[in-house]
């Protein structure tokens, strides 16, 4: 169940929740977002609330910066877990806000200040996992202003919220933290816990984090609770006590994202052996075959592109047998596509091209396209040299008539 209740902080709570910054002041990292003048700090600055998904790795403040946007601009929040909620606890949240608004009427005198001034906030945690139909049920909300949504996802949001969501929201890309940023959270942490611990132990967690504050704090709190009556917290504790640790995949943690880079990783070396171990790694423990089959369409054209094009089509194929079929069948179709995949020819010029011409295309606006490649539907438009083909050889705009994105000699496949 979804509240807006504040809940108080208590030593039951893990130390990352403990932790918790309730201001944008507090904040550790993000600061292309958040630093004075950047669109988070405007948006609080502002109060200018809109709805907005956070796209980033585990542990790196989405959550956080949510509940922040709240608290700083006067707004009921309200928070789901899509991974466990379903329709009816939004109906149960939009009720609420409803309920809310009827009680004073009034309230709102327009839409606008409904979105931008007193809106309440429903952050949906790893919004990815809400299937389609789950998405067009938040639409209507979104749309009239009863509720501004908050999404967060680890997952590429163009693949995975609707169209129609993702072009009502403000999308922002959170990087994960630095080795500093983690540092100062930890020495935060041994505060709040109250525990000293060497120079050489936060480096260890700072590496070990490898981008995730909560990862290092878990490991911290974890290695306080054994060998915290020792006077200071050493990097041979902090080692010890990950050996104590029953590790294993986790679809929400670390192992997640470790294993499927490993995958991704090995595929894009041609090992096969080790790409169909990281894959049996993942299919033992119940990983998403949708989730692997995905990554294998995006490697195909990002890795293996023009030397072999038909991995794409493989890949497809892949991904619509999983759909179809699903565990444990189609693990086999996993396995097929993963041994051609790493054992095709690799190019990724033509996904390089395509970013360097991304790069200009944002860099350098709408340039004018060339008369002899524009429209000619009328006698005038023709008159005025529209289609007409004036003999050059360069179809790129002015500016740009001697770029070369792609290379001149193209990759051809096998």
């Amino acid at each position: 169940m979804a509240s807006d209740e504040t809940t108080r902080t208590s030593p039951s709570q893990p130390l990352a929740d403990r932790l918790r910054p309730e201001t944008l002041e507090d904040f550790v990292g993000q600061r292309h977002l958040t630093a004075p003048g950047k669109p988070l700090y405007q948006v609080i600055q502002n109060n200018r609330v809109h709805s907005m998904i956070f796209w980033g790795p585990p542990g790196v403040g989405k959550t956080t910066l949510a509940r922040i946007i709240a608290h700083q601009t006067g707004r009921p929040f309200f928070g789901l877990s899509a991974v466990a909620a379903g329709k009816g606890d939004v109906r149960e949240v939009i009720d609420q806000v409803q309920a809310r608004t009827t009680a004073q009427p009034g309230l709102f005198d327009s839409l606008e200040e409904k979105n931008d001034q007193r809106g309440a906030i429903l952050f949906l945690d790893e919004i990815h996992r809400f299937n389609k139909a789950q998405q067009d049920f938040l639409l209507p909300y979104v749309e009239d202003g009863t509720i501004i949504l908050i999404g967060a996802t680890t997952e590429n949001p163009s693949f995975e919220v609707i169209s129609a969501l993702l072009s009502r929201s403000q999308v922002f890309v959170l990087e994960p933290l630095s080795a500093d940023d983690i540092k100062t959270i930890l020495q935060r942490g041994a505060a709040v816990l109250g525990i000293a611990i060497t120079d050489e132990a936060l480096d260890f967690l700072a590496e070990y984090a490898d981008g995730d504050a909560r990862k290092s704090l878990n490991l911290m709190e974890a290695t306080a609770q054994l060998y915290g009556d020792q006077g200071e917290i050493t990097a041979d504790h902090l080692k010890d006590a990950l050996q104590s640790k029953h590790l294993r995949y986790d679809k929400a943690g670390e192992e997640h994202y470790n294993t499927i880079s490993a995958y991704i990783k090995s595929m894009r070396a041609s090992d096969v052996d080790a790409a169909l171990y990281y894959l049996a790694r993942m299919v033992s423990s119940g990983e998403d075959p949708l989730f692997i089959a995905r990554r294998m369409v995006i490697f195909a054209s990002e890795d293996i592109g023009m030397a072999q094009p038909t991995a794409l089509v493989v890949a497809n194929e892949v991904f619509r047998a999983c759909e179809t079929i699903g565990y444990p069948e189609c693990q086999i179709n996993l396995a097929h596509g993963t041994a051609y995949m790493a054992l095709a020819p690799k190019s990724r010029a033509s996904c390089d091209a395509f970013f360097a011409a991304l790069e200009d295309a944002q860099k350098l606006g709408n340039l004018p396209i060339p008369m002899k490649l524009r429209n000619a539907p009328t006698k005038l438009m023709k008159e005025l040299g529209y289609g007409k083909d004036d003999g050059s050889e360069s179809r790129l705009p002015e500016p740009l008539k001697n770029r070369r994105y792609y290379p001149s000699t193209p990759v051809k496949p096998d």
